[in-house]
Parts: C-alpha cells; structure tokens; sequence
C-alpha cells in the first residue's frame, strides 16, 4: 500500500468490511410500479375459520409469581393444520387451536362444503385440568398405519395426547385417545414435526418444548415453584423444556429416545423445528428455531433403531456478522420452512426472528446453499444468510412462515405471521432494559418489568406476504392482495384446499379471529402429487396412479422428494410433516405444468426403510400415488 496513509488504509478496509455484509451496499429498489405488477399476479378472498366453543378469555391464568407478565406469558397457543381427515382426496379440513378458549376445533374449511359440523377434540377421559393446561398445537399423521388420519395434540402443562382415527364419520367420538408417553410429566410443548429419523420406514416424532419441564407455569395456586425459571440469557440461553426425539416402535406407540441430545442442544428454548432431507440420504437433517440463542441445524446419520444426530454449523468470513453464521445466532428463532429460493434445484431455508425497526432488530434468515452438501458429513452447514440482498431481512416481530408457490410461476413466495402483544401502551422502552439485564437476574420473573394485558409489543403487524420482484428482491405486498387478519398471528398452514391448483392458506389469530385465505389469483397450468404409502405392513410391489386400489387405505410418505426438469430449471419439494412453529400445512405437493407431459423422478424410503427412486411422466393436473412397498416391489 506504497503511497496510501497508514490511517487512510485502515478506513479503506474497515468500509469494505461494512459494505461486503450489506449494510451499506446499494441494494436494486422495488418501485411502486413494479410493486404494483407483483402484487397484481395474486388475489385471496378472507373467511374466518369456525369455531366450535366461544371465546371466554383474553389472557391466561398463571401462577402468582409471573401475574406481573401475563400477558407476555400469553402470547402463544394460536395454531392451525390443513389435512385430509375425512379421507376425499383434498387437505380441506382443519384443526384450529383457539387460545381464546383454549379448545381445539375440528372443521371442513370453509368455502369446501358442510361435510360435518365443527367439533371440539377434549382429551377427557384422559387426565386434563383445564385451569393449569392448554393446547398448543395439532398435528394430523397416520400414527398407528391404518391408513386414516389421527391427531396429536400438544399442551403447555402435560404431556401430548394422541387421538387415534376409530370412526367412520367424523365428529367428537370418532377417535381413542392414548397418551403419547407415560407417566404425569408436565411438559411445556410450542412444536412437534414428524419425519422418519432413523430411516426404519416409520416416521418420528421431533418435539421442541419451551418453558422448564415440570413447571406450574399455568397453576394460579402454585405458590412454591423451584423449577420455573424464565430464560438465563436473551441470547445463549440454556435451561428450557428438553427436546426430545420420540421413535415410532408399533403401531400408535413411540418411545422417548433417553440423551440423544446435549445439553446445549437440548434445552434451548424452542419454538420451531423442522425437518427436510439436505444431503439426498433420505434420512431427514433437522432443525431446532430457538428462542434467546443459537439455533441448531442437526445433521442425520441415524440407523433403524439408533439415533445419530451432528451439530453442523456454518463457517464465518471476515465480513460476515457472527450472528449471520448458522449455529452462531444470537436471535429469536420464531419459525422455520424449506424451499428452493434462489432457483438451483436445492433446498434452502427461511428463518423468522425478531426485525422491528427500532427495537430488537435483528434479521430474519434466508440461508441458502452455498458449497457441495457432502459438507453435512464434517460437521460444516454449506448454508450463507442471503435475507439482506433477498429483500427478506427485516418484516417485523416475526413468528411462523410457510414458502409455497401461489401464482404458479415455479418461485416460492413466504407467508409469515407476525405481532407479539396487542395493547395501547408501548412497551418497547422496558423491553430494551430487559434486553440488557444482567444475564444472572433475567431468569427470575421478580426482576421483570409489567408486560400486562393492554400493554403493547408490536401488536399492529399484520401478516406478511413476500414476493419475488424482476430485480429477484421480495416485496411485502400483503395488503394489495387481500392478506389480512388485522391482529396478531402465530400459525401459517397451506393447502389447495379446493383442488383448483392455486394453493390457499389458513392463518392462526392469537387473541382474534383466525381465517382461511382462498386463492382467486389467475388461474395457470399445474399438476400436484399426493405421495401415499400402503398401511404398516403391507405390500404394494408396484406403483398406483390415479387412486386407491381395491379400496386401500394409505398413508401420508412423509419425506419423499419430486423432482421436475422444465426447460431448463430443476424444481425439488419434499412431503412436509409439520415443519414451523405449532402449524402444519397439507401433504400434497404443487409444480407448475407445461404444455406437455413432464418428466418426474421421485424418491422415497418405503415403510420397509428400503431407499426407492423411480422415474415417471404426468400430465396436468391433480395425481394420487400409491408408492410400492416391500422387499420385492
């Protein structure tokens, strides 16, 4: 550097430093125009989500020590699945999880047809105090294999329920409940995603839970509580519910898999997880969204039987914030999904996180591939946050998000809910200090300030909807296309839940109404898969196309990848079994359609957890698949 003063250098490289993260690179704009041509490619129509018992409370009851902050300790339990539970071909069913009574509804969804009345689902005649419990989520799977969907549901409080599909018709009465695990453990649970972990042709449970086990978070009588404690540190927090991985071992039984995590994996403070196969294994990697530190991407080498999990984490260049790093964050993880978002045929991952302009603003995460991913197997995540130059870095308080493909263009738009407390008194300045509280007070609820009911946290965020401009920055263009549910939310489910091939989605209010978003955008060529399996233990030596044979019942094939080549691009999906924060969105996979007949590889792990790959072409339109099963298929 002849020529160039010390000092002058030294500015020169610290500039670059800051430009080379983005924060003071020149970013292409998105102009009203441009805006406005995005915008126009989508429209939804709004039906609120029935139901079945009327709203009695607009906060929780909590034991005396945290009265102070009940309305922070309210803030969650707004949930929302999209299944087919009444087995005609189309996820157009919901359950809805509704804090304002604390009760779980099950629904036809709206605009589908009366097909049965609202009911609610009552863990009675199992073990249930409505005064120190509630649900927290719901989610659909064949758990015992007869081909018929079943519900879990999860609670803050105990452990989750099990309600096992036994009638014909749907309603109350039609379904067993059985405890998921035994005993009278008080669990603390805000997800549960299901995926099959160690590749034994059955899927698992992954259960992310919040608060300490054996609290009495809920109890107004608890008077002595040594094992509530809130989190002991805003950003490395270490001392939440345990995480835990349940392995399925017969039909509708699953058993607690003892230390398969670490401590510092184990006890963060979950909100989100999801699974997604990263490395063409077919075994599923998993991620864990946490709450006040590091979350943690896991990458899977389990067997039938044992579970083997790696922590993987990303690698940091010299102009790359620490908090950018995956498995270095020091934000809210809130929510997790997974789509192709730069268009590489490769799956990528969105994170939500706290990004309020003038607050905690963090960024939410765009992580996408970058590097080969045979990089998993050394404990390196070939992933680099893209959410700054993607346009998605900063949206609000965030919480769950689902990508999905709305205008049927081949480019995954994001759904995410938003808002944490609805109120009139702005409490961000007292969040700031608690923000900075020493991390050895923090966890003693007495060293709080009042977060009360009418006090306010970003409690004017609607939701959010993203989608790709011509510059290949996202836009925010909820309110031009009809998205919004004028309170705060929680919950992102998506479904074509009408089978018109435009993907719909329902949206989870905490403390108001939920909704149903119908897609009345214009119509485009499609075709959509539903990837079945036979029922535990049976055959099926070749694939079924068009419907059930003989009647056959079927299961959902958690896991398995479509893949499509068209002109050029490479279009990867893989069947989601309930990634994201406590919402679940429906089975069937979207592609967009060309004049001719596509040519489609798929692989899957049967229920045998025999590895199948086989190459296929379909026409336009909707394609139900029996996939083939056994050790001659």
């Amino acid at each position: 550097m002849s020529g160039v003063p010390r000092r002058t250098a030294v500015w020169v490289v610290a500039l670059a430093a800051v430009a080379g993260t983005g924060w003071l690179a020149k970013l292409p704009s998105v102009s009203a125009s441009e805006r406005a041509r995005v915008a126009s490619s989508f429209s939804f129509r709004r039906l609120e989500l029935p139901v079945a018992a009327k709203p009695v409370q607009s906060v929780r009851q909590v034991e005396p020590q945290l009265r102070h902050i009940a309305a922070w300790i309210s803030s969650v339990g707004a949930a929302v699945s999209l299944s087919d539970l009444d087995g005609d071909g189309r996820s157009n069913d919901v359950c809805l999880v509704d804090p304002r009574s604390d009760r779980v509804t099950v629904a036809p969804a709206p605009g589908t047809g009366r097909r049965s009345a609202p009911f609610t689902l009552d863990a009675a005649p199992l073990r249930y105090d409505r005064r120190t419990m509630a649900p927290m989520g719901c989610l659909p799977g064949d758990f015992d294999e007869d081909g018929r969907l079943d519900l879990l549901v999860y609670y803050w409080g105990r452990t989750p329920v099990l309600f096992l599909r036994r009638g014909a018709t749907l309603g109350p009465h039609a379904f067993l409940r059985r405890e998921l695990v035994p005993g009278r453990q008080r669990w603390y649970t805000d997800t549960i995603t299901s995926a099959d972990v160690d590749g034994d042709g059955h899927y698992d449970l992954i259960v992310g839970n919040y608060f300490p086990d054996g609290a009495r978070l809920l109890d107004p009588r608890a008077t002595h509580d040594p094992a509530m404690q809130l989190q002991d540190s805003m950003s490395l927090a270490r001392n939440g519910g345990v995480d835990r991985i349940l392995l399925w071992r017969s039909p509708g039984r699953f058993v607690d898999v003892p230390h398969v995590f670490s401590n510092h994996v184990a006890k963060g403070w979950t909100l989100a997880a999801g699974a997604a196969d990263l490395d063409g294994d077919l075994r599923p990697e998993l991620y864990f969204a946490n709450d006040f530190g590091p979350d943690r991407l896991l990458h899977n080498t389990s067997t039938p039987g044992r579970v083997r999990l790696q922590v993987d984490q990303g690698t940091r260049s010299w102009s790359t914030p620490k908090s950018k790093v995956l498995g270095h964050d020091s934000f809210k993880g809130m929510g997790i999904d997974f789509g192709d978002l730069n268009g590489d045929g490769r799956l990528d991952f969105f994170v939500s996180n706290i990004t309020s302009p003038y607050a905690l603003e963090e960024s939410n995460f765009a992580f996408i591939g970058h590097g080969p991913a045979a990089e998993l197997a050394h404990g390196q995540a070939p992933f680099v946050d893209r959410s700054e130059p993607l346009g998605l870095s900063r949206s609000g308080w965030g919480w769950d998000a689902k990508l999905g493909d709305f205008n049927g263009d081949g480019v995954p738009e994001i759904v995410q809910a938003r808002g944490f407390m609805r109120g009139t008194v702005n409490r961000w300045p007292q969040l700031h200090e608690l923000a900075m509280t020493n991390d050895t007070l923090l966890r003693h609820p007495s060293a709080w300030p009042n977060f009360r009911p009418g006090d306010d946290l970003d409690g004017h965020q609607d939701v959010a909807f993203f989608a790709r401009a011509s510059s290949g920055r996202y836009v925010d263009v909820a309110h031009a296309v009809g998205v919004s549910a004028s309170s705060v939310t929680r919950g992102i489910a998506t479904a074509d839940v009408n089978g018109d091939g435009r993907l719909d989605f329902a949206v989870a209010g905490q403390w108001g109404p939920s909704y149903l978003f119908l897609n009345h955008g214009p119509r485009h060529p499609f075709f959509g898969v539903r990837l079945l399996l036979p029922p535990g233990g049976a055959h099926a030596p070749s694939l079924v196309f068009g419907g059930l044979r003989g009647g056959l019942r079927a299961r959902p094939a958690i896991g398995a990848e479509v893949t499509v080549e068209e002109s050029g691009r490479r279009y990867v999906a893989q069947v989601d079994g309930g990634n994201g924060h406590a919402s679940v969105r429906g089975n069937e996979l979207l592609f967009p359609a060309a004049a001719h007949d596509q040519r489609v590889a798929l692989a899957w792990r049967d229920g045998f957890g025999i590895v199948r790959r086989h190459t296929f072409v379909l026409s336009r339109g909707w394609h139900t698949i029996v996939l083939a099963q056994g050790p001659h298929a």
